[in-house]
């Protein structure tokens, strides 16, 4: 029982002293539990450990997330790469066939391998032509297909600047440089204009007949005449060269555009028109012909050696122009010539000094009432003979074959003066006396 007793006060001592160590433990002013312990393995770091930690792992995994990035920017390089390969391939196949189909089909062209019908094509060329009007036209006609090949065709042999206005005969199955060679040399031009010059017309005349039958356009006609005032033909033309007084005259031309037949293009060039007038000029002074006197044929340059003259060609044919103008009929002519040829011989113990040739007055217009409004009421011509001594500074006109041979074979006479009634009929005189008597008989109508 005292055993009993005693370990039950034991027990009832122990518990009482765990109430206490209990009631101990609890903070009256805070509901907060008590901090727990952290484990020894955290509470070892510092904060600036963590930190570093963090920071080595944030570069770790910033390195891993470049290193993926970096494999998958090559592995897109790489495709693109492919594709780019795939792309160019296609690209340079796809140009080469175009380029090939296009170099097939324009050498076919040039070639006219796929033209070969012969049908012939009237082809109207426009006014001031140029390369892509003229390309235009004959793909519009048939003549060509491409286009853009005769193009660079035409550049490449320098042909795209030889065209001419005009209307042309071609063939659809003509290469690009028959054709080129047709534009550029005309001989397949149609529009042609066949106009005959007269002999005695002036360098003004034969320019307005030339606009009027359509040879030349109104708008190349100044550009006609300054090429006759001009040295432009000289280096191509011996006589031309041979002129020393250029400078004092209207047209130094004159003369040398030899009258006959002409075959001109509808508004031809001024330059080709003139060379088409001096080359005949060229033509006609070796050609041989009959002269009065002489059985042979001579050329009007050989007579000139066989007479001996004193005369150049120039000043053969400004008396050969004055013939033409003055003389009624082509006897009179070798009678007028004899007169000129006595004149510029004569002494002045004659009392001729000069030729006083009404023909020369109003030079380079026909007559007072041609001369035009800017000339003024006191136009004084250069080539006035009733003033000047000795020849003009060149032709008044341009003379024909039968003018020229008068002056350079003129009659024999001892005749100083002629007149012609107004039927043509001529009158000659030796003396200033005679010449008065004829005047009077002409006024008279006797």
């Amino acid at each position: 029982m005292e055993t009993y007793d005693k370990d039950r006060l034991e027990f009832e001592a122990q518990r009482r002293k765990k109430a206490e160590s209990f009631q101990l433990n609890i903070n009256p002013e805070t509901e907060e539990p008590p901090e727990q312990k952290q484990p020894e393995e955290i509470n070892s770091y510092s904060g600036q450990d963590v930190k570093k930690q963090i920071a080595r792992e944030s570069k770790k995994s910033l390195r891993k997330h470049t290193r993926e990035k970096n494999r998958e920017k090559k592995k897109r390089n790489r495709r693109n790469r492919r594709m780019f390969r795939i792309m160019w391939l296609v690209s340079i196949l796809l140009v080469g066939a175009m380029l090939a189909t296009y170099i097939v089909t324009g050498m076919n062209d040039l070639l006219a391998i796929n033209r070969p019908d012969n049908t012939e094509v009237t082809v109207k060329i426009p006014a001031n032509p140029t390369l892509d009007s003229v390309t235009a036209v004959l793909v519009r006609d048939g003549v060509i297909e491409e286009g853009s090949y005769f193009k660079i065709f035409a550049t490449l042999t320098n042909s795209s600047r030889d065209f001419a206005e005009g209307t042309y005969q071609l063939r659809k199955n003509m290469d690009y440089q028959a054709i080129l060679t047709n534009l550029g040399g005309k001989a397949s031009r149609t529009d042609t204009v066949e106009i005959t010059i007269i002999e005695g017309m002036s360098v003004l005349e034969i320019a307005d007949k030339l606009v009027k039958e359509g040879a030349l356009n109104e708008k190349d006609k100044q550009t006609f005449l300054d090429y006759c005032a001009s040295d432009k033909f000289d280096a191509d033309f011996d006589f031309l060269k041979a002129i020393t007084n250029g400078g004092d005259r209207y047209y130094k031309l004159e003369g040398y555009l030899y009258p006959d037949k002409y075959e001109f293009y509808h508004n031809d060039d001024p330059m080709s028109i003139i060379y088409k007038f001096l080359n005949n000029f060229e033509a006609r002074l070796y050609d041989k012909q009959t002269f009065d006197g002489y059985d042979k044929r001579y050329s009007y340059h050989k007579m000139m050696e066989k007479t001996g003259t004193n005369y150049t060609l120039d000043q053969l044919l400004t008396i050969a122009s004055i013939v033409q103008a003055e003389a009624a009929n082509k006897e009179d002519m070798y009678y007028v010539s004899s007169i000129l040829h006595n004149r510029l011989t004569a002494s002045d113990d004659l009392g001729v000094f000069n030729l006083g040739l009404d023909s020369t007055k109003y030079y380079p217009y026909r007559s007072e009432e041609s001369l035009p409004a800017t000339a003024g009421k006191n136009y004084k011509s250069r080539y006035d003979t009733y003033t000047l001594r000795g020849l003009p500074p060149g032709p008044i006109c341009n003379p024909g074959n039968e003018a020229m041979k008068a002056a350079l074979m003129p009659a024999q006479t001892n005749y100083y003066y002629f007149c012609h009634d107004q039927n043509g009929q001529p009158f000659y005189a030796s003396t200033a006396e005679e010449h008065q008597a004829n005047l009077e008989s002409i006024k008279n109508g006797g």
